[in-house]
């Protein structure tokens, strides 16, 4: 009898713990979306243009910033500036 009980319990909460995380997972989403079409293009200013994992813990990223792109590698210590060079346009094959 016992263990009938369980596997009702089982039957019934399996499901309702599925649907929160679906939901979860979708307002994360929603929300995330709305967050990054409200800042609006116009306002700007800096773009992740492709990130690189080198090794575990370092990351190589390039950044857009004032019409410059700047790479940067990324630690577990920090942030360090390597190089940086004028932004490429569209015409120019990015």
């Amino acid at each position: 009898m016992i263990l009938v009980e369980y596997f009702v319990r089982l039957a019934l909460l399996l499901p309702l713990l599925g649907g929160l995380i679906w939901g979860s997972l979708k307002l994360t989403r929603y929300l995330q979306t709305r967050m990054v079409g409200s800042m609006g293009s116009s306002g700007r200013h800096l773009q992740l243009i492709e990130t690189s994992l080198v090794a575990p813990g370092m990351k190589l990223a390039v950044v857009r910033f004032h019409d410059r792109e700047i790479l940067l590698g990324a630690s577990r210590q920090g942030l360090v500036r390597l190089a940086e060079a004028p932004a490429r346009t569209a015409e120019s094959g990015e």
